[in-house]
């Protein structure tokens, strides 16, 4: 793996709205990933963790967003100072996204293979039937049966899981350095989630491209990172190796997300987070989970605190990350 990372994220600032009217969404967020490495992004819903992924690639959907502040160095390019013209071209050719919804991502009027094919001519000038090779190839290498005749054939026609595959296909048709994964098996059953994240990281680890894994489920990030930032209120309040923070988990919140979990066989109770997530339009002061959290005191309502180290490559965001690294509860 190179020594530098290839993507470097620095204080990265996002909101939404108008002037008078805007809402920071992403604030302060900070976290690098190297090549050929999964870094997983976890929180719950409206922490910031869409929004992080789409600040990176500038993909608003034409809502009124603008990036604040910070830096999205991607090879030491910062992405947030380029044109639109410039960004065009690392699009889908460096850096890829595989959406949450592959029936609103696809274009249900064009046959899949077409939309494949568009992806290659545009940023490899691919025409004919080396183009017409290359589709087939790339809905064969995702585990798309008959890919000859499925090229034809329209986003309606496949299942989820089979869609879920041609965004895959369109994504890694270019060998991107930077995969960006939003929630792709959401809306998948248990058995069809597991294929796809399997063709993700297989595909991903033989080109050693990099991977933003974007999702809910502690247990995908167990299965699959190898660091993974934890996210609230837009802030990363705790980063590291999953091993440690699934066997140290140094922040109220990590825990408190970790204690939600089944036990598998265990009897033990689960013990769901109180509260709300706050509405970033009014964010708490101080340390922004503390409304939620067991271990809050005085000072946490009024501190914003830093990522301090607790292990090598781990740091979290809390006032008592001393007690609690040392085991308080």
């Amino acid at each position: 793996m190179n020594a530098a990372p290839l993507l470097s994220i620095r204080n990265l600032q996002t909101g939404f709205g108008k002037r008078g009217h805007h809402v920071n969404v992403v604030n302060g967020v900070s976290f690098d990933i190297g090549y050929g490495e999964v870094f997983g992004l976890v929180g719950e819903s409206g922490s910031g963790k869409s929004v992080t992924c789409r600040s990176i690639m500038r993909l608003f959907a034409g809502a009124l967003a603008e990036i604040d502040g910070g830096e999205i160095l991607f090879e030491n390019v910062d992405l947030a100072r380029l044109s639109e013209a410039e960004l065009t071209e690392i699009r889908g050719a460096a850096i890829s996204m595989v959406f949450q919804d592959p029936m609103t991502a696809l274009n249900p009027t064009v046959p899949v293979g077409r939309q494949i094919g568009e992806v290659l001519r545009r940023h490899q000038g691919m025409s004919g039937n080396a183009l017409r090779a290359r589709v087939i190839e790339l809905l064969g290498q995702v585990g798309v049966p008959n890919p000859s005749a499925r090229a034809n054939a329209y986003p309606h026609q496949f299942s989820g899981g089979m869609r879920q595959r041609v965004l895959i296909a369109i994504a890694l048709a270019c060998h991107p350095k930077l995969l960006i994964a939003d929630e792709p098996t959401t809306a998948l059953d248990v058995t069809v989630q597991d294929q796809i994240l399997k063709l993700i990281l297989k595909l991903c680890h033989e080109s050693g491209t990099g991977v933003l894994l974007v999702t809910h489920d502690l247990g995908v990030v167990a299965q699959t990172c190898d660091r993974v930032g934890v996210m609230y209120a837009g802030r990363i309040v705790e980063s590291g190796p999953v091993r440690a923070i699934f066997a140290r988990p140094s922040h109220p919140y990590t825990r408190a997300l970790l204690d939600a979990l089944p036990a598998g066989t265990s009897r033990k109770p689960l013990r769901p987070i109180g509260g709300s997530p706050p509405d970033l339009a009014y964010p708490p002061s101080g340390c922004r989970f503390h409304p939620r959290c067991a271990f809050a005191i005085d000072a946490c309502r009024v501190t914003q605190p830093r990522p301090i180290e607790v292990g090598q490559d781990h740091s979290s965001a809390c006032l008592r990350v001393n007690e609690l690294a040392g085991g308080a509860s």
